[in-house]
Parts: structure tokens; C-alpha cells; sequence
């Protein structure tokens, strides 16, 4: 049996802080990243909501600035790839017509997943949590890297390595920091204010470690952050909190392709989509009259499509290649960017993924991660998982070099034999 690879830690621990040397690098809207297929755009979309007229929109923007393809996130971001140099301004005004850029000196920092399935009250958090970011000038000390989880209680993306999350959809809700075993408790009316609160004290602890630490794990130890300190903080603004050491936290699998409800969930293999596929995405979403929501593990939801026949929009999903239902092998597969765009992967690993994943099987053990070199762009978080990685030498599944040639069979036998993990 193959050993599963385990979530590996997102930052140093406490009693090694990472010291940062340089400024966050995260790419943006407006700050472009230049990579070996032409310069790539990561467009932040709160809670992965989206209109469809800003569907269209940054559909508009694939095919006119950059290579056609539109890439979704493990933040529920979307990004745009070979983007041609002296093309940013165009691309902002573009993007800034449709709302997506509304506060350009924050759109890096507006980094928030939200459970893809929740309802109003937990779009209307979203809406409210990015309304205070873009108002805020001090959040834009934020890192690009910066994490906002809004959780309505089921443990979805609560699971997602976030600094700061909110948790429940009911009156009084949850607010934890980083990975804290407790966390505190305030009205669901104050939930934004607080969550905005807490980046601020973790802003206020990081200047005061001079690590100019991105992230809440990377606080050295004498400057992480405490519930009751948090609590006093929140007490100061006016927002009524108590404090709760131990909380025991709910854990719920992602939105697995298929009808939720009313909603539907749509899955692009590896998270990739072609203009054109987006459009048909679009379409339906407008048919729907719900929008779209992108989610962190690159997939869609639809809401309203799940009362939709197959005659009203699923037909033309998956005839645009695009999945609808549960099982099928692209369920749990993820892939790094590899060649030609990314300079330090040693092979395009989203097309060897494409030729072997149809003969790798369909069971629902864990997720087979592709990489294209030994940094794991993109792994999967909040899970164990499957660890395929190129060398210099070929392909290393779990630690153990096998060759392309044996890599279906191999990932067969470890996606019927290895058991999902326990949470």
C-alpha cells in the first residue's frame, strides 16, 4: 500500500519564524507576475462570487489579454495566463468596469473563501467582511498570502489553513486565529468587524515581532496571538465577546460535483477552462438566476442549476467537457501549473495527468496531487493526499521513483487500497 503524503505545514512553527527578507510577491490584478508563458493576473474574488456579467467579463478578458484559458484557485480566485506585456492597464479598466477591482490599493488582500453551499446570511458576511477590507487602510499591511475563512458550521473551509475564521450561520458565531484550539464568541452581526479586527491585531503582533511575517503561523512564539488579548480588543470597539479555550471543530468534505439542493456543482478538470467552456458556465448560471460561486477546490457552484433539467444546462456542461456528477476519475486529481508556463517544473504535468487519468480508476480514496517539481505548487490542504512529483529523473509517487509507463497502474491499486483519511 502507498503511504499517503500528509498536509504539510503552511509556514514554520513558532519556535523557527519565518523571517521575511522582501515584500509579498503575490501576484495580482494590477501587480502582474511574469512567467515563462507571459504574464499572469490572479483576479480576487470574495467568496468566490461572481455575476454572470462578471463572468462574461473576465471571460472577455481571457481571450483579449492573455491565452484564452481561465484558471481557478485553491482560494476560489481566478486567474488569467500569458498575459502580453503592456497589457495592465487595459486589463484594470476592464476589470474595474465590472466591480472587480473595487478599492485597487486592496485587491490583494481580499483572500476570503466562504462554504460554497451556504445561503443569503452567509453571502451577506462576505459582502459586509469585504466592504470593511477595502475601507480599511490598514489592511492593506495584509500580505497577499492572508487567509479569511467564513464557515457556516458545516467545516468546509474552515479546514483551509485560514488565519482568521468565522464559524456558524446562526445568532452568535465563532472567531478563531490562525490554528487556535479555542477561539472567541460574538453576535453574527459583529462577525466582519471582528474577523477584521483580529488581521489587525495580527498586523499589530507582526510589526511588533519584526519578522514581517505573511502569515498567523509564522508569529514567533513571544508574539502569537491570544484568545483573551483578542477578547480584550474586541471589548475596546464596542463588540461584546467571551472567550472559549476548547472548541471542537466540524470537519465536512468539499462540494463534490453534483446537485446540492437547489444548487449544482461543476467541476473543470484540473481546475483549467477554456474560454469558450466558460462561457457555456456562464450561460448556465445566468439561466439559473444564482450567479456563480468559485470555490477553493476548483470547482463551481451553481445555485438555482440544481433544479434544472439535463436538457437546461447539464447536457451542455458536460457536452463542454466540463463535470456534473459524482465518481468519474477527475474528481480527485489536482495539478500544478508545470510546463511551458512554470520555468522550474520539469514536465507538463496537466498533460501527463490527461493521458493517464482515464485508466486510473474512480474509487473515492485520496487525491492525487501532480507536481511539477519538488515545491508541490498547489497541493491540496485540509486532507492527506497522493504526492506525484517529476525529477529530473521522471516521475516519484509517495517518495518511490516510478516510471511513466507503470504510473496508471500504480496510482489504480492506490486509489482502491489506500483508505480515505480520518478526520
Amino acid at each position: 500500500m502507498l503511504a499517503a503524503m500528509p498536509q504539510p505545514p503552511s509556514a514554520a512553527s513558532r519556535d523557527e519564524p519565518a523571517i521575511r527578507d522582501r515584500g509579498d510577491a503575490c501576484p495580482g490584478a494590477l501587480r502582474l507576475h511574469a512567467a515563462d508563458d507571459g504574464y499572469l493576473a490572479r483576479v480576487r474574488i470574495p467568496g468566490g462570487l461572481l455575476t454572470t456579467a462578471q463572468a462574461s467579463v473576465l471571460g472577455l478578458a481571457a481571450d483579449r489579454f492573455g491565452d484564452g484559458h481561465l484558471e481557478l484557485t485553491s482560494r476560489g480566485n481566478v486567474q488569467l495566463r500569458g498575459l502580453a506585456d503592456g497589457c495592465g492597464t487595459g486589463l484594470a479598466e476592464l476589470l474595474d468596469g465590472a466591480g472587480l477591482l473595487p478599492a485597487p490599493g486592496h485587491e490583494r488582500v481580499r483572500n476570503v473563501v466562504a462554504s460554497p453551499l451556504g445561503g443569503p446570511r452567509a453571502v451577506h458576511r462576505v459582502r459586509e467582511l469585504d466592504r470593511l477590507l477595502c475601507g480599511s487602510a490598514r489592511a492593506t499591511g495584509l500580505s497577499g498570502r492572508f487567509l479569511f475563512a467564513l464557515d457556516d458550521g458545516r467545516g468546509d473551509v474552515a479546514a483551509l489553513d485560514p488565519d482568521v475564521t468565522v464559524l456558524g450561520s446562526g445568532d452568535r458565531v465563532l472567531v478563531r486565529l490562525g490554528a487556535a484550539a479555542g477561539a472567541v464568541e460574538v453576535a453574527a452581526g459583529d462577525a466582519a468587524r471582528a474577523a477584521l479586527l483580529a488581521a489587525e491585531y495580527f498586523l499589530d503582533a507582526a510589526d511588533a515581532a519584526g519578522t514581517r511575517a505573511w502569515r498567523v503561523a509564522e508569529l514567533p512564539g513571544g508574539h502569537a496571538l491570544d484568545d483573551g488579548e483578542f477578547a480584550l480588543r474586541l471589548a475596546a470597539a464596542g463588540i461584546g465577546a467571551e472567550r472559549l479555550p476548547e472548541v471542537a471543530w466540524p470537519y465536512a468534505e468539499p462540494a463534490r460535483p453534483g446537485v446540492h439542493g437547489d444548487a449544482l456543482c461543476v467541476l473543470p478538470p484540473l481546475g483549467r477552462l477554456g474560454s469558450a467552456q466558460w462561457r457555456v458556465l456562464a450561460g448556465v448560471a445566468d439561466a439559473a438566476g444564482g450567479g456563480l460561486r468559485v470555490t477553493p477546490w476548483r470547482s463551481v457552484v451553481l445555485p438555482g442549476a440544481g433544479a434544472l433539467g439535463p436538457a437546461d444546462g447539464r447536457a451542455a456542461l458536460e457536452a463542454a467537457g466540463l463535470v456534473t456528477g459524482p465518481g468519474g476519475p477527475w474528481q480527485t486529481v489536482t495539478a500544478c501549473t508545470g510546463r511551458p508556463g512554470c520555468a522550474k517544473s520539469l514536465a507538463d504535468v496537466r498533460a501527463d495527468a490527461r493521458a493517464v487519468v482515464a485508466d486510473t480508476g474512480t474509487g473515492a480514496a485520496l487525491p492525487v496531487h501532480w507536481s511539477g517539481c519538488a515545491r508541490r505548487c498547489g497541493h491540496p490542504r485540509g486532507t492527506a493526499w497522493m504526492d506525484l512529483v517529476a525529477t529530473p529523473d521522471g516521475y516519484e509517487l509517495d517518495g518511490r521513483p516510478t516510471p511513466f509507463t507503470d504510473l496508471a497502474a500504480a496510482l489504480t491499486a492506490a486509489r482502491t487500497t489506500t483508505p480515505p483519511p480520518s478526520q
